[in-house]
């Protein structure tokens, strides 16, 4: 299987860095490639919201408070709520064919979910798979810590003849995704416990950002068997193309 490593650069238009998923889907949905993962690093500071969140009244409150945290915003490619994470954190991509659309959903959602809680057991983190009450995008198939913080979120997307398996893991800096994910589910009106956000270094204070994304690797690599690939120069046009389905303007705020 195909692998793309590292973020596209930190001057990059994070439109397009989240296009990238979105291009690979296409390119697999049409029988063009075969399955293939990617995994990188944010250079920035990021919320990807739901496509759902976009139709909210407080969305472009929402938008605002996130510009001003520093942050931007994108559209990310899977489905599930607005999503926020730093240069600390990990973001895995993976697709594959569907033939029967549909078909695997929860297979996939327990199997990934259960191998990152795997990589996370390895350091003496008590991860499990399911939801912690309050967290952002919540999911049954979430990778928290003792049932009590979320340390890695996970979202689909299906399209005939393909799937997208994203993963988004938080590994430092729940401190500074805290406040600014209060205030961006108060805009969009939605529950969220701030309690609920966890780190992996939180967890784990002895591991490393290269170490875990190594173990990551690892444990896709004995499942799938890697190829290191360079993004095409294919790829990153059709991305291009798709980066405007994934930009946010500016947004004039409600009032509310």
């Amino acid at each position: 299987m195909e692998l793309f490593r590292g973020a596209l650069g930190a001057d990059s238009d994070q439109a397009l860095e989240v296009a990238v998923a979105h291009a690979m889907l296409r390119r697999i949905s049409r029988g063009e490639s075969g399955p293939a993962l990617r995994v990188y690093r944010p250079q920035t500071r990021v919320v990807a919201f739901g496509r759902r969140d976009t139709l909210l009244p407080g969305f472009p409150d929402a938008v605002r408070a996130v510009r001003q945290a520093g942050f931007t915003p994108v559209l990310r490619a899977p489905g599930g709520r607005a999503v926020a994470y730093t240069e600390h954190s990990l973001v895995v991509d993976h697709v594959g064919p569907d033939p029967g659309y549909l078909a695997g959903m929860d297979e996939r959602f327990v199997g990934y979910a259960e191998l990152w809680a795997e990589v996370l057991r390895g350091h003496g983190v008590g991860a499990q798979v399911g939801a912690v009450p309050g967290e952002y995008c919540p999911g049954a198939h979430s990778v928290n810590a003792r049932g009590r913080v979320k340390l890695v979120g996970t979202a689909q997307r299906m399209v005939r003849g393909a799937w997208l398996f994203s993963a988004v893991a938080i590994f430092d800096d729940a401190e500074v995704l805290r406040p600014l994910l209060t205030d961006v589910y108060r805009h969009l009106g939605l529950p969220f416990d701030d309690d609920s956000v966890g780190s992996v270094v939180a967890e784990s204070p002895g591991v490393s950002l290269d170490d875990f994304e190594a173990e990551v690797l690892a444990a896709y690599d004995e499942r799938f068997g890697l190829v290191p690939t360079p993004l095409s120069d294919d790829l990153l046009d059709r991305a291009r193309d798709l980066a405007g389905d994934h930009r946010i303007a500016d947004c004039a705020p409600t009032g509310r």
